[in-house]
Order: C-alpha cells, then sequence, then structure tokens
C-alpha cells in the first residue's frame, strides 16, 4: 500500500526537488529522509510544510487520492463532465463555483478551473472565463507548467479573440509561444494548437502576409511531427488565413483535410465547430453551394447543442438563414435570424450585426422593403459600437452593397469607407486637396 513516505517522495521527484530543497529552512534533510523511507510519522504542521512546497495538501499527503476531500471533489468533476457532456452548462458552472478549491491538490484544482472557464465560455459568458484563466495561465507559467500552460493559454487567446480583444490574445499566445519553444516544445499537439489558434488572431489582426507565412511553416511542422489532432488543427486554421485572403478553393481544401485528420469518431467538439465553418465557406464560394452547407449544418448542430456556446449556436442560425435565402426558402430564412437574434439579446457582437444583414436580406427577398431597410440599419447601428477588425469591415462592404442594390448611395459610400477604413486602409487624401474640395463645395 502506498504511504505518506512513497507520496511525499513521489510529490518530491514529480516537483524536482531534492531531500534538501524540500527540507528547506524549517525542516532537516534528514528528517525528510526519514518521512519517506516510512522510519518517521510526520505531525501535521511538518505536513504542512511539505505539501506547501509540493503544491499539494495535508489531506492527500495523509490520504492519497481517499482523502475525503480529494475524492468529494474528483466525484464533483465526474459530474461537471456528464453535465457539460448533456448541455447542463449552468449546472456545471454552478457545482464548481460551490467547491472549495483550496483544500484539493494542484492538478485537481487546475481541472476544476479550466472546466469552470469552459462552462463560463459555453454560456456566452466569455469575460468569466478569462477572469478564471488569466490568473491561472499566470501560476502555470511561473510554476514551468508547460503542457497545462499550453492547453490553458490556447482557451485563454480563443476567449480574447471571440471577444474581440485581439491585441491581448496576441500578447499571450505569443509570450507562451516562446515559453514552449524554449522548452523543447516545439512541435507537439500543444504548441501546434496553440500557433495554430494564433494563425486566427493574426488573420483576424488583418496581418494576412505574416499569417500565410506563419501558416506555411505550422503545416511543415505538424506535417513533420503532429499527431492527427495537432495537424488537424493546424489545417484548420490554415484554412481561416486562407479565406481571409479570399482563397476559398485553398481554404476549401484545408478544411477538407482538417476534417479527415480529425473525424475519428469521438464526440467532441472540433469536428462540429469545424463542420459549421465548412458551411461558412461553401456558402460564400462562387458558386455558393447552400444544400452542401445545409449538410454540414444538419451534422453539426446536435453536438454542438451538447458541447457548444450559445454563441456557436447562433451562428448556425445565420449560415441556415444565409443558406434559405440562397435556395429560395424567405421565410425559413426569417426565422433563423430572428432565432439567432433571440440568441444574442441584449449583447453588442457582432454576430448580432450580421445577424440583421440576413434577416434583411430574407424580408427584401419576401418583398418587405422597409422592415429590410431597417434591419439593415440596426446592423449599421450595432457595428457603428464595435471595435474595428478585418470580421467588421466584412459586414460592413455587406451593408455597402445591400444598400447600394437598394438605391441608397450615400449610406453604401458611407458603408463601403467604414469598411476600407476597418481593414486597414483609411482615407489619404492630402489636405490641400481636402481643402479644395470643400470650396467647390462651398
Amino acid at each position: 500500500m502506498t504511504t505518506i513516505g512513497d507520496r511525499v517522495r513521489e510529490a518530491r521527484v514529480a516537483a524536482g526537488l531534492s531531500q534538501t530543497a524540500l527540507a528547506g529552512e524549517k525542516l532537516s534533510p534528514s528528517y525528510v529522509s526519514l518521512i519517506e523511507s516510512g522510519r518517521r510519522e510526520p505531525t501535521d504542521s511538518a505536513l504542512a510544510i511539505l505539501a506547501e512546497r509540493l503544491g499539494s495538501t495535508v489531506e492527500f499527503l495523509k490520504f492519497g487520492d481517499a482523502g475525503p476531500v480529494e475524492a468529494q471533489t474528483r466525484l464533483a468533476l465526474d459530474y461537471v463532465q456528464l453535465d457539460l457532456v448533456s448541455g447542463e452548462f449552468a449546472a456545471a458552472r454552478d457545482r464548481l463555483l460551490d467547491l472549495d478549491l483550496g483544500a484539493v491538490t494542484r492538478p485537481v484544482r487546475v481541472k476544476a478551473l479550466i472546466a469552470l472557464a469552459n462552462a463560463h465560455e459555453k454560456l456566452g459568458h466569455l469575460e468569466q472565463a478569462v477572469e478564471v484563466l488569466e490568473p491561472l495561465v499566470q501560476e502555470l507559467d511561473a510554476d514551468g507548467e508547460m503542457l497545462d500552460l499550453a492547453q490553458t493559454a490556447t482557451s485563454l487567446v480563443r476567449n480574447y479573440l471571440e471577444s474581440g480583444d485581439h491585441a491581448r490574445a496576441a500578447e499571450v499566445g505569443d509570450a507562451v509561444m516562446a515559453r514552449l519553444d524554449a522548452a523543447g516544445l516545439a512541435g507537439t499537439d500543444e504548441y501546434l494548437r496553440l500557433g495554430s489558434t494564433l494563425l486566427w488572431v493574426t488573420a483576424s489582426r488583418g496581418d494576412l502576409l505574416f499569417a500565410t507565412h506563419r501558416a506555411a511553416e505550422l503545416v511543415r511542422e505538424a506535417e513533420a511531427a503532429g499527431t492527427n489532432r495537432g495537424r488537424g488543427s493546424v489545417y484548420w486554421n490554415a484554412a481561416i488565413v486562407a479565406e481571409q485572403r479570399g482563397d476559398f478553393g485553398l481554404a476549401k481544401r484545408y478544411t477538407e483535410r482538417a476534417l479527415a485528420l480529425l473525424d475519428n469518431g469521438e464526440v467532441s467538439r472540433e469536428i462540429p465547430r469545424l463542420r459549421m465553418n465548412f458551411a461558412h465557406l461553401v456558402l460564400r464560394a462562387d458558386p455558393a453551394d447552400p444544400m452542401l452547407a445545409l449538410q454540414q449544418l444538419d451534422l453539426a448542430e446536435p453536438e454542438l447543442r451538447l458541447l457548444g456556446s450559445e454563441l456557436e449556436l447562433t451562428t448556425v442560425d445565420i449560415e441556415r438563414s444565409r443558406a434559405q435565402v440562397l435556395l429560395g426558402n424567405a421565410s425559413a430564412a426569417v426565422d433563423y435570424a430572428r432565432s439567432a437574434l433571440d440568441r444574442l439579446a441584449g449583447q453588442t457582437r457582432l454576430e448580432n450585426a450580421d445577424a440583421q444583414v440576413v434577416l434583411g436580406d430574407a424580408l427584401y427577398a419576401l418583398g418587405d422593403k422597409e422592415a429590410a431597410a431597417r434591419a439593415y440599419s440596426w446592423a449599421a447601428e450595432m457595428l457603428s459600437m464595435m471595435t474595428a477588425s478585418r470580421q467588421s469591415a466584412a459586414v460592413w462592404r455587406d451593408l455597402g452593397d445591400r444598400f447600394y442594390g437598394s438605391g441608397e448611395t450615400e449610406r453604401a459610400a458611407v458603408a463601403y469607407d467604414r469598411a476600407l477604413r476597418e481593414a486597414g486602409y483609411p482615407a489619404n487624401v492630402p489636405t490641400p486637396i481636402r481643402e479644395l474640395w470643400t470650396a467647390a463645395i462651398g
């Protein structure tokens, strides 16, 4: 049977400490040696000192996994995983918030915090997820827990990206990538997944030249050393870069490659999200393929209802609406667009503007031009409140096309100007020329 001495020794070796380093100033190396050999039963005060230095708890050193608090917390985490898989995200969050994580070992606490951030994210509460992940990333970095750091940083980068804070996403991701490089972990799945998530960040910020270069590098690294999971993640995010460059054919091929690598029959969040992105691509290709898009969305939606977030389900509704407009089913398109807007009620998000655009298209197709105009106007007002990005630029461009097509040339010009500015192309007219224009108008 595993004894206290065994657990102290195993924890010390795992922490990379000598008996002298573990003893420190408060204990003697010989006392630590006696404990590990089973020749001395440590006092609770001595165990408290050892537990603090080992990142463990007195209870765990005494009882191992069978300790009352440790065992109860592990059992609670099993129920949390069931909640997350069954879509009971609020129940998972509440269960986790009730746990006393100060009384359990570090691995259990880290697992619980990652699950809590996951629950917040799936509920659409990105700010709360960031509040959990930020200090956890800093703690894991300070402790040198590189693999856990990479996984946690990937989640944090994704949450910052989805909340629109591209600068902080890049800052966190670049810093952790440098740490992984220094630790000799380049080419591991954790490294590739974080690197591919950063591709998404780089493309979203408009640095397409560097994103394309980095995507090619990651593809080479993934093919040389990565598992199917790592390679699939790289191809997925390389597809996003290709899409941002307007190369929908390459984006489609990369996405198909990612699906082939990642679809191993297991239930996961990655595959339905990837299918959702595939639908997005084929709806924007020339020619578009709305039936293929709907097939992919039909495959993705059941698993997203179990594993995805409200934001992802919103995107499914938006893409369904877009596909139905292309198929001539305007009434169904209106229903899907309004479902998306209901999910986003009270939120100021880019998806809200996108949903208003597709709602306007559906209403226009039904012949209700006044209602369509109101939807387009709502989209413009929503976009005006948001931080500039290439994604918002794309929606502004969509709006410009709608305004122009309906004869509102002045509003179209404003929308096109915003699209150019937010894509990184601000106006650049010399002051003397602008003064001449003003004089001419006057």
